[in-house]
């Protein structure tokens, strides 16, 4: 299952809306979402909404003005959408439901020059650099190594439920070894992987942003 969704995302330029459509294939949730160059008539998604342009040459979206969040209704999505098309004309958008609650999370692939592939847990927000809660290990993990990486970081003192909030903690483990496996799919061809924020609400895990750096040369 892996090796052919990483040799997928190695034939062409990985937009969000792709790699997303990629983490949904081996079981990893993504908020619904289309992507068009023209606004459809009938979207068949629920409302807030979210914009994004979508464009592999576009790797940081906020910065470019490229996301535009809690889109209430048609008139609103209408007005968004044709100030989005003035940034980017010749750029796809990207339309998603907006997700809320649940406790914000990080979950990144990096290369090392000496090591290879590293898989990062960490909360989510400004806290992961400001506190460093963070954890890495060593491509491929098992299931052992997940539990231990959600044990390590603040994350896991939500396990057994915190004012309403919770994680499944095998669920967890679960994204971690999906993410693990797709990034060892994709081997040298693989820089970076960012997914950031994850929304963890009990069991549902949900990618809101990703982000995938090939290698410029192997």
């Amino acid at each position: 299952m892996f090796r052919e969704i990483a040799e997928s995302l190695r034939e062409r330029p990985v937009t969000e809306f792709a790699l997303k459509t990629a983490l949904r294939s081996i079981g990893i949730t993504v908020p619904e979402g289309v992507v068009c160059t023209e606004l459809p008539g009938n979207l068949g998604l629920s409302y807030p909404l979210v914009l994004k342009v979508s464009s592999a040459e576009i790797l940081h979206k906020t910065e470019a003005g490229g996301v535009m969040v809690g889109i209430q209704g048609r008139g609103e999505l209408e007005d968004k959408f044709r100030i989005m098309k003035e940034r980017f004309p010749d750029s796809e958008i990207m339309i998603e439901e907006m997700i809320n609650g649940g406790i914000e999370g990080i979950v990144g692939v990096s290369r090392d020059r000496n090591f290879g592939l590293s898989i990062m847990l960490g909360s989510g927000g400004i806290y992961t650099e400001l506190f460093q809660d963070v954890t890495f290990r060593l491509i491929p993990i098992d299931e052992t190594d997940a539990l231990e990486m959600i044990g390590e970081v603040s994350l896991s003192k939500f396990v057994n439920g915190f004012r309403g909030l919770g994680i499944d903690k095998a669920a967890l483990a679960k994204f971690l070894l999906r993410v693990s496996g797709l990034a060892g799919a994709m081997g040298d061809y693989l820089s970076q992987l960012d997914l950031n924020p994850i929304r963890i609400d009990g069991h549902r895990i949900t990618v809101l942003d990703a982000k995938l750096i090939k290698r410029q040369s192997r």
